[in-house]
């Protein structure tokens, strides 16, 4: 199947392995590569020397196109790019909207731009600065979300720019790949469909409770980070959505010193990471950690006031999911999640779940009625 995007980054097929914090590393990526999709590397986990090293791993284990999702507003966030350009990476994607400037030098360079949105003001800025595609995240994905289906949000998007678009939220089979083409959009982009596969490094028993979800146990919450944030139902999570102020407040405080001392943060500095949120979300593209879909800045934490609590969590998020994703804790590791964790049954290879939804769709578009 060729679209817009295939012809764009050279893949087989118009699937996109989004770029989660602390899953997306060398073997899942190197797997959806060698499946024909777009496997995408998490960098903002790792240091600058690790990101170098974790792209030669990819580069060793595939010959195919792949990518490697940045954080914008990061400090080193030019040396991430030079890393990008220096090893013929092919696609650079970001979970919050690159400067102008930033977008020209990769592409000068000849590395293709896709930012994550999730909103059709933000597709518009980006395709303006000379963004290449866009992909677009409606609610129905996992980390930090917004409020606006993919059904209703990704044909303003493609109504919007001239450039292809991916949809993001919501996808996990063929047919949901034949709908995104049907709105207009030149492919789709996965995350919790990708973290659950067998080439997956998240622990067997993480992943046994993202497959013993229903779509009710997938619930959008503040009472983390103060933003609108998607994941799983777990013990944690009910805990802080009951507590009172005070009650909350001595929970984060407990687990911000466990996480300061794995992060080997200060205290000033938790505070002021978990400060920085009141500007808006950081979806899959945080510093130490991210959700599992596009990560685009959605908007919805602009302005909002947060609980001493939760600037603290704000700050340990990351460290809340590498809790989960790395070390298997389900019982203190925040588990972000899509929508679609609740419809997903099964941990096939990258390479069996690409070929099944590409099979899928090509039966899905013979039996549509003729036009």
């Amino acid at each position: 199947m060729r679209t817009a995007l295939t012809e764009l980054v050279g893949v087989r097929h118009p699937i996109v392995q989004t770029g989660m914090g602390w899953v997306a590393g060398p073997r899942l990526v190197s797997a959806a590569a060698n499946a024909g999709a777009l496997g995408v590397l998490a960098s903002a986990t790792m240091t600058v020397d690790e990101l170098r090293a974790a792209v030669r791993e990819v580069r060793s284990r595939t010959d195919a196109p792949f990518g490697v999702n940045l954080r914008a507003d990061a400090g080193d966030a030019r040396e991430r790019v030079r890393i990008v350009v220096e090893e013929g990476v092919r696609v650079a994607s970001f979970a919050l909207a690159p400067s102008r400037g930033l977008i020209a030098e990769l592409k000068d360079a000849g590395v293709v731009v896709i930012p994550s949105v999730g909103a059709r003001r933000h597709a518009e800025k980006v395709a303006a600065w000379g963004a290449d595609a866009v992909l677009v995240q409606g609610g129905e994905g996992g980390g930090h979300t917004g409020e606006v289906a993919t059904s209703v949000l990704l044909p303003q998007v493609v109504d919007a720019v001239g450039i292809p678009v991916v949809a993001a939220g919501g996808f996990h089979d063929g047919r949901g790949l034949v709908a995104a083409l049907s709105y207009g959009a030149a492919g789709i982009a996965m995350g919790t469909r990708f973290l659950l596969t067998s080439d997956s490094t998240v622990p067997d028993a993480v992943k046994a409770r993202y497959l013993a979800a229903t779509v009710n146990d997938v619930l959008v919450t503040t009472a983390v980070d103060g933003l609108p944030h998607r994941m799983l139902r777990t013990e944690m999570v009910a805990a802080l959505e009951g507590a009172g102020r005070v009650r909350a407040l001595a929970q984060a405080v407990r687990r911000a010193a466990g996480f300061r001392r794995l992060s080997g943060m200060s205290w000033a500095e938790m505070v002021r990471d978990g400060l920085a949120m009141r500007g808006g979300g950081h979806g899959g593209g945080g510093r130490r950690g991210g959700g599992h879909g596009g990560g685009g800045r959605r908007g919805g934490g602009r302005g909002r006031r947060l609980s001493w609590s939760q600037v603290l969590l704000a700050a340990n998020t990351p460290m809340l999911l590498r809790a989960s994703m790395v070390e298997g804790r389900t019982d203190l590791g925040v588990m972000a999640s899509g929508q679609v964790a609740g419809v997903i049954e099964d941990l096939p290879s990258c390479e069996e779940l690409v070929a099944r939804i590409m099979s899928e769709a090509a039966h899905v578009l013979r039996t549509l009625p003729p036009a």
